[in-house]
């Protein structure tokens, strides 16, 4: 059983403490949060749960092997280092972190300490998903549009002259760091990184993006990523290639999509099964790799996994930088 120790209070926490138990290989431990009161309230049905309010002690003290941190963006980065240092795996919400050095930095470190990054980009690893990927692999990509726009009660708060994180500059926030990274990541795993990456903004008040449009160049196509928290698209998705289009419901939780093949004119319909709880397919791809990490499919799904997240977020990089997006932890030379 791999012993899980959580960092954060939000309802995704929830969520991924609800998915790791539902795949039988996880037991929860341990919990950090600023605010004791509030982690007990999220999780009154684990009372053995040894809670923490000094993330010193939880490093310490917590008996897990890896955690799970699902704190604001900015701070990611030193809540995983801490975590290596201790000898712990983690699982990054995403995005895992801000900068490419970060980034470099805790895949170097969790290597050198024999520990495992994970980044939570629960879309990865869901079987629609990847049957998407096959098929981009199997035809001749023409290109792509992607959406992903859900409205954020949060930016009621902005209109009211707050500054909650997830629209924050210094919290590392805004709709591409948010929402976009899953469109990203599946344009990075389905076609690879792209040559050129443009970044098309509109900011809000706080000065991170509301929504945006991101092209991504590739050498014989472009895919275009709408993306937004300050409205709500009901568009699908779509991938055009040589025979047809594939129309998808979203960029996660791909259960069923379409194929319009051209030389037919006829609509083919396909399905894929879904977790209820999105996270529990993330949760139980960690575990294999957590609970066997001698098997070699284990070393190459891994590999895979890091070279992904090290990818996406550069090409996220690119895309802030020119949209002239800066967030207070960038190295402007990077």
């Amino acid at each position: 059983m791999i012993r899980l120790g959580v960092i954060g209070t939000s309802m995704i926490s929830r969520r991924f403490i609800e998915a790791a138990g539902a795949t039988h290989k996880y037991e929860l431990k341990a919990v950090y949060s600023h605010h004791l009161e509030k982690a007990e309230k999220l999780l009154p049905d684990f009372p053995k749960v040894v809670y923490f309010d000094d993330l010193t002690d939880f490093y310490a003290q917590g008996k897990f092997d890896v955690v799970y941190i699902a704190s604001p963006n900015a701070v990611h980065y030193s809540q995983a280092k801490q975590a290596i240092e201790a000898g712990k795996s983690v699982i990054v919400e995403k995005p895992a972190f801000v900068t490419p050095s970060e980034m470099a930095d805790i895949i170097h470190s969790a290597n050198e300490k024999k520990v495992f990054f994970f980044e939570g980009a629960r879309n990865l690893h869901e079987r629609g998903f990847q049957a998407i990927k096959q098929l981009c692999q199997d035809e001749a990509v023409l290109g792509a549009d992607l959406t992903y726009m859900k409205y954020s009660a949060r930016y009621d708060q902005v209109l009211r002259g707050e500054k909650p994180n997830i629209f924050s500059l210094d919290f590392g926030g805004g709709a591409l760091m948010d929402l976009g990274v899953y469109p990203v990541y599946a344009a990075v795993s389905w076609f690879g990184q792209p040559v050129n990456s443009f970044y098309y903004a509109r900011k809000v008040s706080t000065g991170v993006d509301g929504m945006g449009t991101a092209v991504l160049r590739y050498e014989d196509f472009d895919v275009t990523i709408h993306i937004g928290k300050i409205a709500q698209s009901f568009h699908t998705s779509e991938i055009y290639t040589t025979k047809g289009t594939y129309i998808l419901p979203g960029i996660g939780g791909i259960n069923e999509w379409r194929f319009f093949e051209r030389a037919t004119d006829k609509t083919h319909v396909y399905q894929a099964p879904v977790y209820a709880n999105p996270l529990q397919a993330e949760a139980a791809d960690f575990a294999r790799i957590l609970e066997h990490p001698e098997r070699p499919a284990s070393g190459e799904a891994y590999e895979e996994w890091v070279e992904l997240s090290r990818t996406v977020n550069q090409v996220l990089t690119d895309l802030r930088y020119s949209a002239e997006i800066y967030f207070p932890m960038d190295d402007k030379k990077e």
